[in-house]
C-alpha cells in the first residue's frame, strides 16, 4: 500500500479516537426500584374509642408483629394506641392503661418486643416550657399495654434532651438517648423500671467532644449503641458506637469514614453477618458492618461490635437535614428509611448492605411536620406504616420473587 493511500485512513482513526476521549460519558442507568405489591392494613379502633389513627413504629420478633402510635380527636387531644397480629395482615387493638396526666395523652413513638412481650417510648408536649413528657410502657401477653409511671427526672427534668429508642435482649431492655451531658442509656431487666445511666465514662461527652445516642440493638448478652460525636468549636459529627456487656461499663469506637467527610450513625440493627449501621455520611447515606476481625485484639465477648467496615452507600443528600428514621432486617435483607428534607424514601438491600434499591412506598411520605414512615420486614414482605401529616394507613408489601 503506497503511502498517500494509508495518511487518510490513520488520519481518519485518529480523528474517531480523539472525538471518544472527549466524549461526554453516557450516565448509568437508575437501578430499577422495588415495587412491592402494597395492600392496605386495617387497624381497627378499641372499643368505645374516637378519633383517627397516629402510627409512629412497628415491629417484629418472635412470630408477632406490633404497632403502635396514638388516637387524635379533631381538637387535637391525643391518647395512646397499639395493636398486634401473628400475621402482619389481620390486626387487633391491644387494651391500654394510662396511670398519669400526661400519661393517658402519650403518643407511643418507639417499640421494642421479644418473646416475652412488648415495650414502648411515649411522650406528650407540655408543661410550662413545652417540653416532651416522656414514659415508658410494657406489655405482657394476655394483658393490656401499661404505662410504667416514674419520676418526672428519670427521662425530664432541667438536664434531658432527648430517649430516642429502645431494644430488648437476653440482658433485659435498654433506650438510648442524650442528656445534658452527651449520650446516656437507661436500663432495665423487665421493662418494668428503667434507672438511668447518665456521665458514664466513654459514653458521655468530654474533652473530645459531646456525643449523642440515637439507637440500640441487642448484640449476643450486651448492647449495641450508636450515635455521634461533635467536637468542640466543630460543626461536622464524627459516626460512633459503644459497646457494653452490662450497661454500665462502655467501651467507645469511632466508624470509619472517608477523609473530610462528615456523619451519624443513626440506626442499627443485628443482622445476618453482623450488626449493620446506617446513617447520613457526606452527601449520601452512609452503611457500616461490624466485623471481629477489624477492631481491638482485645475485644473478647465484644467481637463484632468493636469494629467496623464501611460497606456501601446509597442515596443522595436533599434540600435539608439528611436523616435515618428506620432500619429493619430479615436474614440477608435490610430496609431503611430515610429523609432528604423533602421526602422520607424507603431502600432495600439484599446483600447485606453493600448495595441498595429505592422501594416504591405505597403513598407519598414528607420529610418533617407531623409525618412519618416505619417499617418492619421478614422473609417475604415488609409492613409499613405510614403518616403524611394528615391520615396514618399501615400496609402490606408482597415482595417480588427476584426479591424474596
Amino acid at each position: 500500500m503506497s503511502p498517500v493511500r494509508v495518511r487518510p485512513v490513520l488520519a481518519v482513526a485518529a480523528a474517531l479516537l480523539l472525538s471518544a476521549c472527549h466524549a461526554t460519558p453516557r450516565p448509568l442507568p437508575e437501578p430499577a426500584p422495588v415495587r412491592p405489591q402494597w395492600q392496605p392494613v386495617e387497624l381497627a379502633l378499641p372499643a368505645g374509642a374516637t378519633g383517627r389513627p397516629v402510627l409512629r413504629d412497628t415491629a417484629r420478633c418472635a412470630g408477632r408483629w406490633y404497632v403502635v402510635g396514638g388516637l387524635a380527636d379533631p381538637a387535637g387531644e391525643t391518647r395512646p394506641a397499639a395493636w398486634s397480629s401473628s400475621d402482619g395482615v389481620t390486626w387487633a387493638p391491644i387494651p391500654v392503661r394510662g396511670q398519669t396526666f400526661y400519661g393517658r395523652q402519650h403518643v407511643l413513638y418507639a417499640v421494642a418486643c421479644r418473646d416475652d412481650g412488648m415495650a414502648a417510648l411515649g411522650a406528650k408536649t407540655g408543661g410550662v416550657h413545652g417540653n416532651p413528657r416522656t414514659g415508658t410502657w410494657v406489655w405482657r401477653p394476655g394483658g393490656p399495654v401499661r404505662e410504667v409511671p416514674a419520676a418526672f427526672e428519670l427521662f425530664g427534668g432541667p438536664r434531658a434532651v432527648s430517649a430516642s429508642r429502645l431494644a430488648a435482649g437476653p440482658g433485659g431492655w435498654l433506650v438510648a438517648g442524650a442528656r445534658a451531658d452527651g449520650a446516656a442509656v437507661w436500663t432495665s431487666p423487665d421493662a418494668e423500671g428503667f434507672v438511668l445511666r447518665e456521665g458514664v465514662a466513654e459514653l458521655a461527652g468530654d474533652g473530645r467532644g459531646r456525643t449523642a445516642a440515637y439507637d440500640v440493638a441487642a448484640v449476643g448478652s450486651g448492647w449495641l449503641v450508636v450515635g455521634s460525636l461533635l467536637p468542640p468549636g466543630g460543626t461536622a459529627r464524627t459516626p460512633l458506637s459503644w459497646f457494653s456487656a452490662d450497661g454500665r461499663v462502655w467501651r467507645r469506637v469511632v466508624l470509619p469514614v472517608p477523609s473530610g467527610a462528615a456523619g451519624a450513625a443513626e440506626r442499627v440493627v443485628p443482622a445476618d453477618g453482623g450488626p449493620v449501621a446506617v446513617g447520613p455520611l457526606g452527601d449520601r447515606f452512609g452503611v457500616w458492618r461490624g466485623c471481629g476481625d477489624c477492631g481491638s485484639p482485645s475485644a473478647g465477648a465484644a467481637g463484632a461490635a468493636q469494629g467496623w467496615r464501611r460497606v456501601g452507600g446509597f442515596g443522595s443528600a436533599g434540600p435539608g437535614v439528611s436523616t435515618v428514621d428506620a432500619l429493619a432486617a430479615s436474614g440477608g435483607r435490610l430496609v431503611a428509611v430515610t429523609g432528604d428534607g423533602a421526602q422520607r424514601r424507603l431502600w432495600m438491600s439484599r446483600d447485606g448492605g453493600a448495595s441498595w434499591l429505592p422501594v416504591i412506598t405505597p403513598v407519598p411520605v414528607p420529610d418533617g411536620g407531623d409525618a412519618a414512615l416505619a417499617v418492619a420486614v421478614r422473609d417475604d414482605g415488609l409492613l409499613v406504616v405510614a403518616d403524611d401529616g394528615k391520615a396514618s394507613r399501615a400496609w402490606w408489601g408482597t415482595l417480588p420473587a427476584v426479591d424474596r
